[in-house]
Parts: structure tokens; sequence; C-alpha cells
């Protein structure tokens, strides 16, 4: 599946960098820019980022899944990740509404 239409990577690409990278070190945070960068790439318009994001979590479930790894220190990442996350999805909403006032206000 095409995930990023700006520079055309599939899910497939970007799992496979994030498993790379786990494999480096199970515990790193990952993010999306890191991902990019290390595809030799970048974040042009960013509207893929959330399911990177989306990705990175499910990802990251999966490969401590298989490596049985202790259960309570996964959820605690992984609720740490989730938050992060919920966190950035509420900040870009409120962005994109101040924008959106700011346009009516001028016009």
């Amino acid at each position: 599946m095409l995930v990023c239409s700006c520079n055309y990577i599939t899910d497939k690409e970007i799992k496979a960098v994030i498993n790379e990278m786990l494999d480096e070190d199970c515990w790193q945070l990952i993010v999306p820019g890191k991902v990019y960068h290390a595809m030799g790439k970048r974040g042009r318009c960013c509207g893929c980022f959330p399911n990177v994001v989306d990705l990175i979590i499910r990802t990251t479930q999966e490969y401590h899944a298989v490596r049985q790894t202790e259960e309570t220190k996964v959820i605690n990442f992984m609720e740490r990740l989730k938050q992060f996350h919920e966190e950035q999805k509420a900040a870009l909403a409120a962005r994109r509404q101040a924008m959106i006032e700011a346009r009516r206000a001028a016009g």
C-alpha cells in the first residue's frame, strides 16, 4: 500500500526500515522524520506522518511480540508512544483550526 505519495513510499518499505532500526536498538524512539532520513528521503507535505506513526506503533508491537519481550516493558513503551501520537494529532488539529480562524478574520 502506498503511504507517501510525495516520495512513493510503501508500507512494506517503511516497515522494513522500522525493523532495521529496532534491530539496532529495540527501545529507541522512532518518529517519521527518523524513518524518512534512514531511507534517504524527507517529508514534503507530511500528510502521511500520522499513518507512518501508526505503522511505527504496529510494527514495534509486532516486533516485540515475535521476540517475546517482557510484556510490562512493551506496554509502558507503547502507551507512551500512543500518548505522544495523540498529543501530536491534537496539536495539529489545533494549528489547523487556528489557521482557519485567522483566514476568516482576515477575509
